[in-house]
């Protein structure tokens, strides 16, 4: 154990002790059933039976319903309009699959009036684009009844002003329902929790129930027409109208609350105004386990509004629930071979997948998602985001077992294992990352093609620095990506750090957004036997106020704080003369947060106090989003590898 409480747990330790949590937890699953189709509190070692519907199957199953007439309206399905029957009635050829993997992605820019810069791209040969029209009309859009009356209502805490043609969306959600409604990808890397999260949650939320609605009326229909039909009279092939399991929209979100947030939105969308309400199953049960009290949060803690924003509510980041509707109900902790939609954070999903050789793992119920939302995708940068790839692995896979799945009934394209091609992915978080970005190219590949909302930023997070500081930011060279993290932790300990040795520099603090760079440092400075502490996100409450003193008093002269530990606790630190960043913060307005700190203790000795910022050609998007794309630029290309800034001039 070091004087400040943490414990030296290797890297290996680590990753080690998550993987035996993950096995131990493997087996754990929403969608157990104990008393009332109620799981029982605690951990249980589920087998796959426990997956089927045992309880309700007949109330909720879509095999033994027939359409009532009043739930849905048939002339709009029948419309060839209908940009859901256009979808999933489309046909591919082997052709066209087998020049997907050749041919070279198709491209168009345009510029939208609200979501700015958008990249069309597709890899099959038409590229569809279009621009928004000022005014829409409810009926163009197809809407499933009773979304047409029940929206307007649910959504009017965004709208003012005098009613209009179009006034029952935004200017924002009108933009991001037109490319949702057409089926194509989308990547919105502007959703913050303090400007528009509600506002897209609440739009992406009427596509989810617009799209089930659609596909349960489907099913119900056909049910209906099979049964009037005469014996031996038709063909089989007009009624595929499924996947291979019944699972056909998966939205990811990082806590209880937001899961909460999503199912609240759901009755409100079913329900309305209507004076008939609808039945929600399990609902006390959902309010317990997804609701938070609101007496357990400190009432003299004090947060930046964002941070507020993001960790409200119950913030538990394990947890899965599958949910299914039928007409004028919902099923709350319905078994996820019987559920429509689930939902779910990527830790939730982690454990039920499991990993290669263990024994009890499910991701059949992965294999016919129409629909992946995946939203605040920031925020699994903080979490785990290898759960968020493992996720993506195992999406649209064949399933290994049947599932009681009456096969004439299945689409041919999810037969042949085109699901992916079919499968709309909405992805929303609040940054340009090169992580992210990696996903939506590698992953998205949808039939209809995808669109990216590519804004740039003119100004930097570094125009919000309000002390007076030089930012001397030094460029080191790698040639190549994989290299990079040699080459920054080399040209730290030869370049940057024996300018701090001396005692003279003391009160450096060094910011390091990897963990795994973090634990590099932490073992070299002990090595060099450093006069250091260090804060990372595992270490223990006691372990950060002795580091915290200690640092301040100018015990130790270095501290060592990973971003994961500011991003979930958002301290001050005091005592700061000295700052590096050892890598540019994923979040950009962390930089201006962490230079502000160096005001928390001025004690006159403003004129000494420095900055030091590393970055590489790799650093681009991170680059611009401190400094300006302009000014990124120009570093980026610049003979010199040295560049000074000075905020907070008088």
């Amino acid at each position: 154990m070091n004087e400040d409480g943490s414990g030296d747990v290797s890297v290996e330790e680590e990753a080690g002790a998550e993987a035996v949590e993950i096995q131990d937890t493997v087996a754990l699953s929403s969608d157990h059933e104990g008393k009332d189709g109620e799981e029982p509190p605690g951990t249980s070692n589920r087998s796959p039976e426990e997956f089927t519907d045992a309880k309700h199957e007949s109330l909720f199953s879509l095999e033994t319903n027939f359409l009532e007439e009043q739930s849905v309206d048939n002339c709009s399905l029948k419309a060839l309009q209908d940009p859901f029957l256009q979808h999933v009635n489309k046909e591919l050829k082997e052709k066209e699959i087998q020049a997907v993997s050749t041919n070279p992605k198709n491209t168009h820019q345009l510029k939208w009036p609200i979501l700015g810069q958008l990249v069309f791209s597709s890899k099959f040969q038409k590229l569809e684009t279009f621009k928004p029209p000022k005014d829409i009309d409810l009926n163009s859009l197809h809407l499933q009844k009773p979304l047409a009356s029940t929206w307007t209502k649910t959504n009017s805490q965004f709208l003012s002003g005098p009613p209009k043609s179009s006034s029952f969306f935004t200017p924002l959600q009108k933009e991001l329902f037109l490319i949702m409604n057409s089926y194509q990808d989308l990547f919105y890397p502007e959703r913050t929790a303090l400007k528009n999260g509600e506002e897209i949650r609440h739009v992406y939320c009427l596509h989810v129930i617009n799209h089930v609605l659609k596909a349960n009326a489907q099913v119900l229909g056909n049910n209906s027409r099979r049964r009037s039909q005469k014996l031996g009279v038709g063909n089989d092939d007009d009624f595929r109208d499924q996947g291979l399991t019944r699972p056909k929209v998966l939205i990811v979100v990082p806590f209880r609350e937001a899961a909460l947030r999503v199912i609240q939105l759901f009755i409100s969308l079913l329900e309305g105004d209507s004076k008939k309400k609808i039945i929600v199953s399990n609902k006390k049960r959902f309010q317990g386990e997804y609701g938070s009290d609101p007496d357990e949060r400190p009432p003299n803690l004090k947060r930046p509004e964002d941070y507020e924003a993001v960790f409200v509510g119950n913030i538990d980041d394990h947890f899965r629930i599958g949910v299914a509707i039928l007409q004028r109900s919902i099923r709350l902790y319905a078994p996820f071979y019987s559920s429509d939609i689930l939902i779910a954070s990527p830790l939730g999903l982690r454990t039920i997948i499991g990993g290669e050789g263990e024994k009890k793992r499910d991701f059949d119920f992965l294999s016919s998602i129409e629909l992946l939302i995946i939203d605040q995708a920031d925020i699994y940068l903080m979490q785990n985001w290898e759960h968020v790839l493992h996720l993506m692995n195992h999406v649209n896979l064949l399933p290994l077992d049947s599932h009681g799945v009456d096969f004439s009934r299945v689409r041919m394209w999810s037969l042949n294992n085109w699901s992916k091609y079919y499968r709309q992915t909405l992805l929303f978080g609040a940054l340009q990352d090169a992580q992210i970005n990696s996903v939506f190219n590698k992953y998205c590949i949808n039939l209809q093609g995808q669109v990216a909302v590519r804004n740039v930023p003119m100004t930097g997070s570094i125009s919000h620095v309000l002390v007076q500081l030089p930012h001397v930011f030094q460029r080191m060279e790698a040639e190549n990506l994989a290299s990079v993290i040699d080459a920054r932790f080399n040209f730290f300990i030869n370049k940057i750090l024996p300018q701090y040795r001396d005692a003279v520099m003391s009160h450096t603090l060094i910011y390091v957004p990897s963990y795994f760079d973090f634990v590099r440092l932490r073992n070299y400075f002990k090595k060099e036997e450093l006069n250091f502490t260090h804060i990372c996100e595992y270490t223990q409450k006691s372990g950060v106020s002795r580091a915290r003193h200690f640092f301040l008093q100018g015990e130790k002269q270095f501290m060592l704080l990973t971003e994961r530990f500011h991003f979930y606790k958002r301290y001050t630190i005091k005592g700061i003369r000295n700052l590096i960043f050892y890598e540019l913060p994923t979040y950009p307005h962390f930089y201006s947060e962490i230079c502000d700190m160096l005001r928390a203790t001025s004690r006159g000795e403003e004129a000494t106090w420095t900055c030091t910022v590393l970055y590489s050609k790799y650093d681009a998007q991170r680059l611009a989003a401190v400094v300006g794309v302009e000014r990124a630029a120009q570093m980026l290309q610049s003979k010199k590898s040295v560049h000074l800034f000075i905020t907070g001039e008088k």
